[in-house]
């Protein structure tokens, strides 16, 4: 057996068993397994075709220790707060819909339905926010995301050029990110995170293995040639200076800095070339970009001749009876894509569940907990608020509505929330104003 094999089968291990005492190592566990897909990696391959289904196995693990421990873990101010009844609510429009809208054809026989697909996301993300629910925990799930970005990272830059596919990077990393655009979205939304960790860390060693993480990705993001990504990277900048907390600015904006010198030293001019045709001149537009358009205005058609929704996963079946020589082709737009399959309604909720992951940001930097931690839920806060920007961002040219990465980002600001929540109880806070106060009353709501 391999070193990697061996390597593998172990964290595997350490995490189903440890996950009965400890349901977080369950989580750290699933996350690495969604992320890398090692059953698809060939020192992976062998314990895959041994029947293990290691998605399945952590989940279940992390099932029977949340059961274990019930009584000790912390659920701050409510075991379900409004933003996953809200979820739920979401969940519920959408079986829904399974049962009044036109049945799918064709598309789903090999993979889950949407619905199903979704069912076991927001399971998977209700375990998250009542397991990880203080900052020790919350700072491993960072590391774990960034030891991620760096295994991808290094896989992407050991792919010869010959396997890219019309110049760009493919079938690096779960099923999930199998396309370029989807990959560089995820690995694009990680570079926050890692940011934030490189910022965090007081000793060398951490900072030199953020900055190792941070370089890797930021390189799998340059070579899946993603416009959507780049967007996203950019419109990330942007939220990074605006939002940055005061005591972090100038170290941010060093980062951006070189981010940016490094991320044209990186570039080629084939990536140049794709990244001009952003535009709404048609005339400069490649092929790909002006049919989104079309894409999105027969998206917007959907809509208006059926508000409650086409149903999940009807979009391919649909599409060709509004552009006919685009049959079965994707909507490549997220929010278009929710509107038409799940109407009025799931819209709705979608944005609602947006402005919570928000609100739930904001409460926390606006009520800071005591000062020896402060700079700690700021800076996670920060992290989040930056990584959303970018996924929901790239999102506008990628459509990632069942794509559980989205789920993850929309309700990691939850899982800090509850560290805040339970990190206050019973103890004063100290307000943005300077006042000493309790708990706010609406904390956690």
């Amino acid at each position: 057996m391999s070193l990697k094999g061996l390597i593998f089968i172990g964290f595997f291990s350490l995490c189903v068993l440890g996950a009965v005492s400890m349901p977080h190592l369950g989580i750290y566990g699933y996350l690495a397994d969604y992320c890398i897909n090692p059953a698809d990696q060939w020192w992976g391959r062998p314990f895959a075709h041994m029947g293990l289904r290691f998605s399945f196995t952590l989940a279940l693990a992390t099932m029977v220790g949340i059961a274990l421990q019930w009584k000790k873990l912390q659920f701050g101010q409510s075991i379900l707060y409004g933003q996953e009844l809200l979820l739920l609510l979401f969940l519920v429009w959408v079986w829904l819909l399974v049962f009044i809208a036109p049945g799918t054809v064709g598309r789903y026989g090999s993979i889950d339905h949407p619905s199903v697909k979704l069912t076991k996301i927001v399971i998977f993300t209700l375990m998250m926010t009542h397991v990880i629910t203080d900052l020790k925990k919350l700072s491993g799930l960072f590391w774990v995301l960034s030891t991620v970005g760096l295994i991808l990272g290094v896989k992407a830059w050991q792919t010869p050029y010959g396997r890219f596919i019309g110049g760009r990077l493919e079938g690096i990393g779960g099923a999930d990110f199998a396309e370029a655009n989807f990959f560089a979205a995820f690995m694009a939304a990680l570079l926050p995170i890692i940011g934030i960790q490189f910022l965090r860390s007081k000793q060398w060693l951490p900072k030199f293995y953020a900055l190792l993480c941070g370089a890797f990705t930021a390189n799998a993001v340059i070579l899946c040639r993603s416009r959507g990504a780049f967007l996203g990277v950019a419109m990330g900048a942007v939220a990074a200076l605006w939002f940055a907390p005061r005591r972090l600015r100038k170290q941010i904006v060093i980062l951006l800095l070189i981010g940016c010198a490094g991320g044209l030293y990186l570039t080629d001019d084939f990536f140049i070339e794709r990244i001009l045709t952003i535009t709404t001149e048609q005339q400069e537009m490649d092929e790909s970009a002006s049919s989104r358009i079309e894409l999105w205005k027969a998206g917007a058609k959907m809509f208006v001749r059926s508000p409650l929704g086409i149903g999940p996963g009807n979009w391919y079946q649909t599409i060709g009876r509004y552009i006919p020589e685009y049959e079965g082709k994707d909507s490549h737009n997220t929010y278009v894509k929710c509107a038409a399959e799940l109407g009025f309604p799931g819209m709705v909720l979608f944005v609602v569940l947006i402005w919570l992951a928000y609100r739930a940001l904001q409460r926390v930097q606006a009520g800071v907990s005591q000062p020896a931690v402060a700079e700690d839920y700021s800076s996670f806060a920060f992290a989040l608020l930056v990584a959303l920007v970018v996924i929901l961002t790239c999102g506008l040219t990628i459509t990632m509505l069942y794509t559980e990465v989205v789920w993850l980002l929309l309700m990691l600001p939850l899982c800090l929330l509850r560290a805040y929540d339970n990190a206050s109880v019973g103890q004063p806070v100290l307000m943005t104003s300077g006042e000493v106060t309790g708990v706010p009353k609406d904390a956690g709501k």
